[in-house]
């Protein structure tokens, strides 16, 4: 069959991880594993900060918007692969790799912005302690999850609209188990200049800006810390940030090996391997960083299994 370049292409294929039927019950069960650890961890967090009145301060308030945000960011991808790999049937519709790709896209941006959100307000409960409730009101918390869904909207709308302008060829194979955009840019059969401007512009702006943000708020933060003269003020002040500087650390380490190191995209099954870990690993090692090294959520979780029953 001869490929022929077209607009209105009506399917891709989802290649996936691996064409070896043997292996496809293992890829079924351990993601399928991962992903209902990952949905029933994070609901576990956003039960347990609004279940417990203690719990409603920024702090948490950011922690149950990153738990909603990693839920619906990994229902995005993974159902659809589960599905795909089980029927053993590679077809996305077009209009179901737009969505996919939208909603990626969208997530993705809230990941990294909450992310971002979350190290400002520890650099002011850290750097300025007194002015902590004055400065986090709720209305600048409101404000900054606002922006941060209206600029990630905005962005995932603006990279869909020009994918939608691209042409694909009849029978378009994606290497890689969902529709990414760096992916189906690069499979057009149009030209891609502009895409691929917006596409690194957007990666350095929407990528570049949050990260050196946090590196700022996190060097201010530590200068705050040796400035503290007991062993004990400083563990304490060190211990609230270790959570999220293990998150971002995950995020952003895998995030960008991903993108920094795969400039073929042809050579994708390392590719599709690596974005396993902050599509699908991230979001489930959330919960666990933040309840194992936290006594407010343990003691939220312990106090909202013991009023279950009696309800």
């Amino acid at each position: 069959m001869t490929l022929r370049n077209i607009t209105g292409v009506s399917e891709f294929l989802l290649l996936g991880f691996s064409e070896r039927t043997e292996l496809h019950s293992l890829i079924v069960g351990l993601f399928l594993s991962m992903y209902l650890i990952t949905v029933f961890g994070n609901l576990l967090i956003i039960l347990a900060v609004s279940s417990d009145s203690h719990l409603h301060t920024p702090m948490y308030c950011f922690l149950s918007n990153l738990s909603f945000v990693d839920i619906c960011f990994t229902s995005t991808t993974i159902p659809k692969m589960l599905v795909n790999t089980q029927t053993e049937n590679q077809v996305i519709t077009y209009a179901g790799c737009i969505t996919q790709m939208y909603f990626f896209i969208l997530l993705a941006g809230l990941d990294d912005f909450l992310l971002t959100v979350m190290a400002y307000d520890r650099f002011v409960a850290i750097c300025h302690p007194l002015h902590y409730t004055v400065i986090m009101n709720p209305q600048l918390c409101g404000i900054l999850v606002l922006i941060s869904w209206i600029i990630s909207v905005l962005y995932s709308l603006l990279q869909t609209l020009m994918v939608l302008k691209l042409s694909f060829y009849n029978k378009v194979k994606i290497p890689h188990y969902f529709c990414e955009l760096n992916q189906m840019v690069h499979l057009a059969c149009s030209d891609t200049f502009l895409n691929d401007m917006v596409m690194y512009f957007a990666g350095l702006l929407l990528g570049g800006g949050p990260l050196a943000a946090i590196l700022y708020s996190y060097s201010k933060i530590v200068s705050s810390i040796r400035r503290i003269t007991s062993a004990q003020g400083k563990y304490k002040a060190f211990s609230t940030c270790v959570s999220h500087l293990s998150v971002v650390s995950l995020f952003y380490c895998t995030s960008l090996g991903v993108y920094l190191s795969s400039a073929d995209t042809h050579s994708s099954h390392s590719r599709v391997i690596a974005s396993v870990m902050y599509t699908l690993v991230t979001p489930m090692m959330n919960p666990f960083i933040y309840s194992l090294r936290n006594k407010d959520i343990k003691r939220a979780l312990k106090a909202f299994f013991r009023m279950v029953p009696m309800k």
